[in-house]
């Protein structure tokens, strides 16, 4: 039960820190402070804290940190494949601007100066790490046993987006329907491609693999199920 047990809680840490970086953005959009102030706060510690899971994990669970480094590589070339969607239809005047370059501007503070060459930097880093993140989740959450699990995942992770504050502050309201019917049409189908490919990355790299969380779920009852009958035998 232990190590069941042990491994789930070292799961749900890693799921929680990678979940920081996706939600500070839609956050500062909201009004719980600076995506700038955010990040050093809670994005680069949360980062750190997932390098150091998967160091630890190398010896004592090597399936956990199998998994965050094979799900944020496989995120991370998914948002390839959502970009290439996004940026067409950018250019046919669906998306109403560049996402990575307004976070740049936000994480480096310089909405009211614009972005530069730094602030660009720093916006598609954070947006390839939202990627990465994302991988990660899904690996240890999901499992890879199914590739089109990868397409519902990104399917979800775009209706997120598109009722999410970010999308709201655009000015273009609930799913960008303000702005045209091809911004939701766009965001889908960028999503659709990331979870494609997320979902058939994943499997590549890791071959089929249950949901971890699932797994020691299961396991830590089996094993308390199996503790409960024992001790009432016992009696």
């Amino acid at each position: 039960m232990r190590n069941g047990l042990g491994t789930l809680i070292l799961t749900g840490l890693a799921l929680a820190l990678a979940s920081v970086g996706p939600n500070i953005f839609p956050a500062a959009i909201a009004g719980y402070g600076t995506l700038n102030v955010l990040a050093k706060q809670w994005l680069i510690p949360s980062i750190v804290g997932v390098a150091v899971i998967a160091l630890l994990a190398r010896t004592r669970s090597p399936l956990i940190a199998r998994s965050i480094g094979w799900g944020a590589l496989a995120g991370g070339i998914s948002t390839v494949a959502l970009e290439a969607v996004r940026i067409t239809g950018f250019h046919l005047g669906y998306m109403p601007g560049s996402l990575p370059k307004l976070m740049g501007v936000l994480l480096l503070d310089r909405f009211a100066l614009g972005p530069n060459t730094a602030s660009n930097i720093a916006g598609w880093a954070y947006h390839f790490w939202n990627g990465a993140a994302f991988g990660i989740i899904f690996v240890l959450l999901v499992g890879t046993k199914r590739v089109w699990a990868g397409l519902v995942y990104g399917l979800v992770i775009g209706v997120g987006f598109m009722v999410s504050p970010v999308v709201q502050s655009l000015g273009v309201g609930y799913f960008g329907l303000q702005f045209s019917i091809g911004f939701p049409t766009v965001v889908s189908l960028a999503h659709a491609a990331f979870g494609i490919a997320l979902g058939w990355l994943a499997r590549r790299f890791l071959g089929q693999q249950p949901s971890i969380v699932l797994s020691r779920i299961r396991l830590t009852l089996g094993h308390g199920v199996e503790e409960a009958s024992l001790s009432h035998s016992q009696q």
